[in-house]
């Protein structure tokens, strides 16, 4: 099954989700190869997350990446590296061990970057989310529909359109959990 892709982009305020890009995977390819030039022998992996790692899947226009460290200890220094690049630093905002990048506004596609330590929770949430939707199409056009949904919702208000989606997530990654478990 391929997910039915509308193919226009839908905008509020600062909110935008335009349909899926062929060239997003390129554009992760470009961003991993320049974070493994700046941070060298400590990234153990990068992983391209998001709605932008579905094929056909619409997406706000950035690649989101999560950089797996070899070791949590390598996180300080890690941080300062990616500092010296060309992107905003965010610190850990949630609180959830992941350590934020961005480009700066207007750059499209942009990036996000995430630093983490080996099995950081919401790392590992998010690579069961994008394999599960990458496996079941028709979960991907539904969240397709809901995001386009409330980017209208939420009249460009982030908060409104981020909780938008807490649940549709929460669900996925439980079932992709629940699907995990059996196959074990």
């Amino acid at each position: 099954m391929v997910i039915d892709e509308v193919l226009t982009a839908v905008k509020s305020g600062p909110i935008a989700v335009v349909p899926y890009d062929g060239h997003w995977p390129a554009a992760f390819e470009q961003v991993r190869e320049e974070i493994e030039r700046a941070l060298g022998k400590i990234a153990f992996e990068a992983h391209h997350i998001g709605s932008t790692a579905v094929p056909g899947l619409c997406a706000k226009p950035k690649i989101d990446i999560d950089v797996v460290l070899y070791s949590a200890d390598d996180i300080a220094k890690a941080v300062d590296l990616l500092k010296r690049t060309d992107r905003e630093y965010h610190g850990d905002p949630y609180n959830d061990g992941m350590w934020t990048f961005t480009t700066p506004r207007g750059v499209s596609p942009g990036d996000r970057i995430y630093v983490c330590a080996p099995d950081t929770p919401t790392h590992l949430k998010r690579i069961l989310f994008r394999d599960h939707l990458h496996a079941h199409p028709e979960v991907a056009a539904a969240y397709g529909v809901l995001k386009r949904k409330l980017v209208i919702e939420s009249g460009g208000v982030w908060k409104i359109y981020t909780e938008g989606k807490s649940a549709f997530v929460a669900d996925v990654v439980e079932r992709a959990r629940s699907s995990a478990r059996h196959r074990a």
